[in-house]
C-alpha cells in the first residue's frame, strides 16, 4: 500500500506532502511516511499508529469478523439473505454497516468489493501485516500528530505513549499539544471513528487538524515548525556549482516544497 500512496504521489505530480491515517490507515501512513523520508513533511495518525495489535481485543473482535463474512459464501446467497447473515455475525453497529458496504453485484451474483480471502489469510497470520507492528520498522524524525478517543479500545493512552515516542521521537514532551485524546466523555462503541463521532465535536476536531497543518504542513523536517523559517540555514537540494558536489547550497528556509515538478524553486536561488 506504501508503494500505491507514492505511485499516486507520482501520478499526480506530488512531491511531498503531509501523510494521515485513521485506525489501520495509520499504520499505513507511518510505514511510508518512514520508507520515504523524502516525500512528506508530517505524519497524522487518528485512533491508531505503530502499535502491535494482535493482542488487543478491538482486533481480535475484528478479526472474528473478518473469518465470520468470508465462511458466508455471499456468492452464493441472495441480497436479503447476505443482509440477514451479516447482521447475525458482526453485531458491532458500525463494522457491520462497513462489511455491509463492501457487497456488490457482479453478474446477478454477490461479491466482496475487498479482498475478503486475502484479509482472512492476512489475520491468520502470526504477525499479521494489518495488526503488527515490529521494532525494525524503524521511525519518523519528523513532525505528527497523534489523537486518539478518550475511551478508546484501539489505543491506550495511559500504556501505548513509550511505542509511539519510539517511533515518532519529536512527540516526547509534546503532550497535550501533538499527541493526546479527544472527546474524553464519549463512551461508544463508536468512539474509534472520530472523524465522525460524536458529530457536535467533529468541526473542533478538524479545526485541531488544520492548525496543526497550518504551522507544519510542507515545513522543512529539521525545522520545528513554519515559524522558524527564514532563521536558520538548512542544507538545500540540488547541486552546488561552487564546490561541484551534490550536496546543494544552503538556503535560510524550504523555498518550495513540491521542487519535483516546478521550476519555482530554483528560480528563489
Amino acid at each position: 500500500m506504501s508503494a500505491d500512496i507514492v505511485r499516486f504521489m507520482d501520478e499526480h505530480k506530488i512531491t511531498m506532502a503531509t501523510i494521515g491515517g485513521h485506525g489501520f490507515g495509520a499504520k499505513v501512513a507511518t510505514a511510508t511516511a518512514i520508507n520515504n523520508h523524502n516525500r512528506f513533511t508530517g505524519v497524522i495518525c487518528l485512533e491508531g499508529g505503530p502499535l502491535d495489535h494482535r493482542y488487543y481485543e478491538s482486533y481480535q473482535e475484528l478479526a472474528s469478523y473478518v473469518e465470520a463474512a468470508r465462511n458466508l459464501n455471499i456468492e452464493n446467497l441472495s441480497a436479503p439473505e447476505a443482509l440477514k447473515k451479516v447482521s447475525e455475525r458482526i453485531h458491532h453497529p458500525k463494522w457491520r454497516q462497513i462489511f455491509l458496504q463492501n457487497i456488490l453485484t457482479e453478474r446477478g451474483t454477490l461479491q466482496w468489493q475487498c479482498n475478503m480471502e486475502g484479509l482472512y489469510k492476512n489475520v491468520r497470520k502470526q504477525l499479521p501485516e494489518v495488526a503488527y507492528w515490529g521494532p525494525s520498522y524503524g521511525l519518523w524524525g519528523g513532525q505528527a500528530l497523534a489523537l486518539f478517543a478518550g475511551q478508546s479500545r484501539w489505543v491506550h493512552l495511559a500504556t501505548n505513549t513509550l511505542q509511539f515516542y519510539n517511533v515518532f521521537p519529536r512527540l516526547e514532551g509534546k503532550f497535550p499539544e501533538q499527541i493526546s485524546t479527544f472527546a474524553d466523555d464519549f463512551d461508544s462503541p463508536l468512539n474509534h471513528w472520530l472523524h465522525e463521532e460524536p458529530a457536535d465535536q467533529v468541526w473542533y476536531l478538524s479545526q485541531r487538524i488544520s492548525r496543526w497543518l497550518r504551522w507544519n504542513d510542507g515545513a522543512h523536517v529539521l525545522l520545528a515548525d513554519k515559524s522558524e523559517a527564514g532563521w536558520y540555514f538548512l542544507p538545500d537540494r540540488g547541486f552546488d556549482t561552487v564546490t561541484n558536489t551534490t550536496h546543494g547550497e544552503y538556503t535560510p528556509e524550504h523555498v518550495h516544497h513540491n521542487y519535483l515538478y516546478t521550476d519555482a524553486y530554483e528560480k528563489s536561488r
